[in-house]
């Protein structure tokens, strides 16, 4: 089976801007050094940028931004030592699953995401799931601190964790509540400028005939940061037309961002339609209309007139692949799905 994009999953998550700020743990373990990956991986994420990582190749835990470098050597120190205890617990998980699942052979992975969220009103909210082999597994319902099952084949594990002996309910709710929400406080003070930085969104936009008297229009947003936009096609500037394609939010290799919406709309009434773009580093919506000479659209502020020829960019897809599982559907891309079974 195809594990979902990594990179997909972790920014499928956000929505539309606003003062928030997420911080999210994922990890991942495989049952064999076979697959070319790390057997054990760990990366955190505050928003939509890697904070640091680790993996069972090279046992440290590594900030990836200049600025978290300055933290001192005791964290890291503590931090990496913390890892290797969920290394060698997952490696146990992942063999006490397969003997479950009565599995004597193959590749198999276990995934697990977790995370905490700061609201700009102050409150916060948490949440845990769990996959096996790219299958929706269970997740933690934060309010009661309980682990649900998603599938039959989980019931066990759910029951296990969250009888008196375990309460591994209550252990993680406990972390979401403390531990990730403190962590969370160190990055975004000691990362701000990087988290909090605005790249001004481009837009090439065009119409391709289709039959049967439709046109298709594309909107192209692209070169923005941070990820969440909000981008939606219009008919005369009140109506707004549901899109029929809209891809993911992709990044590009520099840290910024790109997303496609289209709609079909009938030939002959393409200059009643204008594509609305809002994005937290826009002081006023991006407005853009239909060129009736080449097809192409002008961008404009808010009616503030001006012409702006744009050059469309490569954009860099990541792709994070296994080996087929079988038996199993694959997960549902509304979740993040990396694994372990001891909080960090």
């Amino acid at each position: 089976m195809k594990m979902t994009p990594l990179i997909l999953l972790i920014l499928g998550l956000s929505g539309m801007y606003c003062d928030s700020h997420f911080l999210r743990y994922y990890y991942t373990v495989v049952s064999s050094m076979e697959s070319g990956m790390p057997v054990f991986s760990f990366a955190t994420y505050v928003d939509d940028q890697e904070i640091s990582s680790y993996n069972s190749d090279t046992r440290q835990r590594v900030p990836k931004i200049e600025r978290l470098k300055k933290l001192e050597n005791e964290y890291w120190t503590s931090s990496t030592q913390r890892c290797w205890s969920l290394e060698a617990v997952s490696k146990h998980d992942v063999q006490t699953l397969i003997s479950q699942f009565n599995q004597t052979r193959g590749f198999h992975f276990l995934q697990w995401s977790s995370g905490c969220e700061l609201r700009d009103d102050g409150t916060t909210v948490g949440y845990s799931h769990y996959a096996y082999d790219g299958r929706d597994f269970m997740y933690l319902d934060a309010q009661r601190g309980i682990w649900i099952p998603i599938i039959t084949e989980a019931h066990l594990t759910a029951q296990k964790w969250n009888s008196p002996e375990q309460r591994r309910g209550k252990m993680h709710k406990n972390f979401l509540e403390n531990r990730c929400l403190e962590e969370l406080k160190k990055f975004i003070n000691n990362s701000r400028e990087v988290l909090e930085k605005r790249v001004y969104p481009e837009v090439k936009a065009w119409r391709s005939p289709q039959s049967d008297g439709v046109t298709r229009l594309h909107c192209l947003v692209y070169g923005f940061h941070p990820r969440a936009v909000d981008v939606k096609w219009m008919r005369n500037g009140v109506d707004h037309i549901p899109s029929d394609e809209m891809s993911p939010i992709l990044p590009h290799p520099d840290g910024t961002y790109q997303i496609r919406v289209s709609v079909e709309v009938p030939a002959g009434e393409e200059d009643t339609f204008s594509c609305h773009v809002e994005h937290s580093s826009l002081e006023n919506k991006l407005v853009v209309n239909l060129d009736p000479d080449n097809g192409l659209f002008i961008p404009v502020i808010a009616g503030i007139a001006g012409v702006v020829i744009i050059l469309i960019t490569a954009v860099g897809l990541f792709y994070f692949y296994s080996k087929r599982g079988r038996g199993y559907k694959s997960t549902s891309s509304k979740y993040c799905i990396m694994f372990s079974s001891l909080y960090y």
